[in-house]
């Protein structure tokens, strides 16, 4: 088996299962108890929120420890939407970001009367400063463009657009759930007011997050039953996760980002010379490096899947939360692809354990699933 999907998931590293065993065989306490056992998973959690902050050159009271990536997006979004909106009721996104965010985008218009506008991208899938620029008006309160796309790997340009939000005194909230281990990120020089963590993105456990709250910038919890995390997110706190997140993110960050832009290469120049016809969604030196998307004009999306699945190849279409959808890449779409061509898209994300022979193994699986394709030019 090739694994080419690490935007979708990554597997667990051995510092955060470590790291979650004690929790897992034995210290079952709740942190909120005042007991022995309570205060043992008390301190855990304390330790890893300082170790996390420490990770993003953060204080540890701007760590809110959540339920995964999409809590954190909607935390973030509708938390600070709500609680800024007495200075206006506008709010800004991109056409391309996860739904995790656009859902919360489309709530709070259809349900809390906030008025939404979207950013276009052009062909490589980026946002234009002056786009925001001239989106921006004295009732806008916030705008969430993300670090990096989940579907192409196109990488925005974070700090130019929070320093636009700054100048007009409006919060900026990153989507960051893909670049964290791969970009460096500092929210405080970055000029971000919050920023969305995903465990599991980064050799972490899943069902764990984490939003960045930058100090004295207010919130509105988004549910209600409990005075955790400092009263902005109820609930008791996943222990084992929270310490195998904290493991996992020292680590991610205590070795330079990988360059998987060799391999992501020979994986494309492998893939054109067995379909000429393929296109290439975005630009490859404004992305990830572990990623790479491709269009197979004229071929059957999901017959192209499942054919590399029997071929041992675990790739994807686009988002993994949107397994299931008929419906083309919203993300390709915005870029200006024609819906057939979206349809017929592949996503291949590289990680920490792909070789070069897994690359050349995957290009075979292509040609010979190519080989039973009707590509419109052939």
């Amino acid at each position: 088996m090739v694994y080419l999907d690490y935007n979708a998931t990554t597997p667990l590293c051995r510092e955060a299962r470590e790291a979650m065993l004690p929790f897992l065989d034995g210290g079952f306490g709740n942190p909120s108890s005042i007991h022995s056992e309570g205060r043992i998973a008390r301190a855990a959690v304390d330790d890893a929120r300082d170790r996390l902050a420490a990770t993003l050159a953060a204080r540890p009271h701007e760590i809110i420890f959540t339920g995964g990536g999409t809590e954190s997006c909607n935390l973030g979004v509708i938390g600070l939407a709500r609680a800024h909106a007495p200075r206006g009721r506008h709010i800004i996104t991109s056409a391309i970001e996860h739904h995790a965010v656009l859902h919360a985008f489309e709530y709070l218009k259809h349900f809390e009367d906030f008025e939404v506008a979207i950013l276009p991208v052009n062909r490589a899938g980026s946002v234009a400063p002056d786009d925001l620029e001239r989106a921006i008006r004295p009732d806008t309160s916030l705008v969430s463009v993300m670090h990096a796309n989940n579907e192409t790997g196109a990488i925005q340009p974070l700090r130019e657009l929070a320093a636009i939000c700054r100048r007009h005194g409006v919060l900026f909230h990153t989507d960051s759930v893909q670049t964290f281990g791969k970009l460096a990120l500092n929210p405080h020089e970055d000029g971000l007011s919050a920023v969305s963590l995903a465990a599991h993105k980064f050799h972490g456990p899943k069902g764990v997050g984490v939003l960045f709250l930058s100090a004295g910038v207010a919130i509105s919890r988004t549910s209600h039953g409990g005075a955790h995390e400092n009263t902005r997110r109820p609930g008791t706190e996943n222990v084992a996760g929270i310490a195998g997140m904290a493991a996992a993110a020292e680590a991610a960050v205590s070795q330079a980002a990988e360059n998987f832009h060799p391999l992501r290469e020979l994986l494309w120049r492998g893939i054109a010379g067995a379909c000429p016809e393929a296109v290439r969604n975005g630009d490859p030196s404004l992305c990830l490096s572990n990623t790479l998307n491709v269009s197979f004009p004229g071929a059957d999306g999901e017959s192209l899947l499942m054919g590399l699945d029997l071929e041992g190849i675990c790739v994807s279409s686009g988002s993994a939360c949107m397994v299931g959808s008929v419906q083309p890449s919203h993300v390709l779409i915005a870029m200006g692809i024609p819906s057939p061509t979206a349809l017929a898209s592949v996503r291949f994300s590289l990680g920490r354990g792909t070789t070069e022979g897994d690359i050349r193994q995957t290009i075979r699986a292509v040609e010979r699933v190519l080989e039973l394709q009707p590509l419109a030019a052939r």
